[in-house]
């Protein structure tokens, strides 16, 4: 444990509302290459050049743009299309679409600056059953989804009568892959990842707000900078609407993966009228990703850890306990010696903390965890890095969210124009956008310091500083408020053990539903649920669904599978 915070009370002054600001350079050092071996090893996934574009027809259509205020006004701009092709080489698949489609950059001028979104579909292949389209999201934010259709169908078995009833839509969301892209202009060295680092104390504190106050300066002087205020997930949802009307839809349907819970919430509280069904898997809760949310990890990682604990302690060949106490134990004894003198080859006692938070997502990643608890016990070499730092998808091929927080994907190709650093500072935008952060760093400091008391194992983690302290423009529009005013067609499949997404979060967000939505929980740890865990009950309520639109009468406790 480390002393009290000195309370900084500078802070950085605050921008204008809807007004880019120039982030104040800061001579804050880069963390030692060695102890990035985590973050570096995350890379994965690589995309081809190359999507079919569509042409917009003369005609006008109702869109939704967006008042001073932030409320939605009518406005007109010419009829979205459709024209489908070849999908980029690196997304195809058999029976795989791709289009363009042109939407507004500002809502609020719909009339203006335009931006491409890439969209996919499975269409059905029989027209009987057909009833509509299921629009899909893959998380991240910043996460690709062109090939995430094939990828339900071929890898994940989306069953057979949903893949008849619904033409199955994939996209790219604005900002990211072969969308129009944005860039920050940073390398892995300058953001390692997506989740904050572990603070021993204040002094931390302050030297992390150094480091990623110039990232956030690099997004604001980036070449796509003056894009940067609109990447948001009202912004999207909005997409998602234009790619209904596109597509000739009345309503759509909808399942999305963590992050995508929060972009699924936003669309059918914007659009209610236009939402049939909405499945939300591993749920962020009604704030998105924000303060509060990123907070919420310490709690996961103390909901989560109990699983890893109870492996390690019936494996005696790890030497890291004989009982759930014992493990636990050695974990707060490895991070203070890696606190005091970190590993030959680079784990911190931060690095090695996160380390054991990216493990978390899958039951198929303890086993690395394990070994590398192991090595850095017996002061030997750690196993591959990606053994136990890629919170991979619990088998090869698995779709899911293209890099959950935590991961961060390999870089895209930039023949294709989509810049290497694209899946970091498409979620940068979207994260440090849709909410207001707090600025001032003596919050950060106090965050830490109480979380690190609640949530000892990784508490001042969740809490610590990240770039949207510093983000170069404020909120465009207010946080789109979710409420119990809609259809009730949201159904909430949760874990009940994931560190990514915790249980609270999830059951904040059902909470804000009201009578909208029910919860169906399943007793099993790590992230993302459905067709992943073998967990029948879930699985069959969350298919039911989508096949019915019926909701069960309350809240559904799933057991083990």
């Amino acid at each position: 444990m480390t002393s009290t915070p000195a309370f900084d009370p500078e802070g950085p002054e605050p921008a204008r509302q809807g007004t880019t600001r120039q982030v104040p350079a800061r001579n804050g050092k880069v963390m030692r290459v060695s102890v990035l071996t985590i973050a570096v090893a995350l890379l994965a996934a690589t995309l081809a050049p190359g999507t079919a574009s569509s042409a917009p027809a003369p005609a006008a259509w109702p869109t939704t743009a967006v008042s001073p205020a932030g409320q939605p006004t009518t406005a007109t701009s010419p009829e979205p299309t459709l024209t489908w092709g070849d999908c980029p080489e690196a997304v195809a698949a058999p029976g795989l679409e791709c289009a363009t489609i042109d939407v507004p950059l500002d809502y609020a001028e719909p009339d203006g600056r335009t931006i491409e979104v890439a969209v996919s579909r499975l269409a059905s292949t029989n027209p009987q059953e057909r009833r509509g389209v299921l629009l899909t999201n893959t998380g991240g934010p910043g996460g690709e989804g062109l090939s995430y259709p094939a990828g339900l169908r071929d890898v994940l078995k989306l069953p057979q009568a949903l893949l008849d009833q619904y033409d199955v839509i994939g996209m790219d969301p604005r900002g990211v892959g072969h969308s129009t892209p944005v860039t920050c202009g940073i390398s892995p060295l300058d953001q390692p990842t997506n989740i904050p680092m572990y603070a021993r104390g204040a002094a931390d504190v302050r030297a992390e707000a150094k480091r990623v106050a110039a990232v956030a300066e690099k997004c604001g002087a980036s070449a796509t900078a003056d894009v940067l205020p609109h990447i948001t997930t009202a912004n999207t949802a909005r997409d998602m609407d234009r790619i209904r009307v596109a597509l000739g839809e009345s309503t759509i349907s909808y399942f999305g993966i963590s992050y995508g819970t929060y972009l699924g919430s936003v669309y059918t509280s914007l659009f209610p009228e236009h939402s049939d069904r909405f499945l939300l898997d591993s749920a962020t809760g009604p704030g998105g990703w924000d303060a509060s949310f990123s907070r919420l990890f310490g709690q996961g990682v103390e909901d989560r850890f109990p699983d890893f604990a109870r492996f390690a302690a019936a494996r005696p060949e790890y030497g890291l306990g004989e009982t759930p106490r014992q493990v636990r134990a050695k974990y707060f004894e490895l991070a203070a010696r890696l606190d005091k003198t970190p590993s030959p080859d680079g784990y911190t006692g931060a690095a090695f903390r996160f380390a054991t938070f990216a493990a978390l997502y899958y039951d198929s990643s303890l086993p690395g965890l394990a070994e590398t608890w192991q090595a850095l016990d017996q002061g030997e070499p750690v196993p591959v890095p990606g053994a136990v730092t890629a919170p991979a998808p619990a088998e090869p091929g698995v779709p899911g969210e293209q890099a959950t927080p935590g991961e961060q994907p390999a870089p895209s190709s930039e023949a294709a124009g989509i810049p290497a650093d694209n899946y970091v500072a498409s979620q940068l935008h979207v994260i440090c956008n849709d909410s207001d952060w707090p600025e001032q760093l003596w919050r950060y400091q106090v965050n830490v310091a109480i979380d690190r008391v609640r949530y000892p194992m990784f508490g001042a983690a969740g809490a610590n500083v990240t770039p949207c302290a510093n983000w170069p423009s404020e909120p465009v529009e207010p946080q789109v408020k979710i409420t119990d005013e809609g259809p009730s067609n949201v159904l909430i499949l949760q874990n009940l053990r994931d560190q990514a997404t915790p249980l609270a979060g999830a059951q904040a967000l059902r909470d804000a539903f009201g009578d909208r939505a029910r919860m169906v929980t399943a007793d099993q740890g790590g992230h993302l649920s459905y067709l992943r865990l073998g967990n029948d009950c879930a699985d069959d309520i969350a298919t039911e669904f989508l096949l019915t639109g019926v909701l069960p009468v309350d809240d559904v406790a799933c057991g083990a599978p």
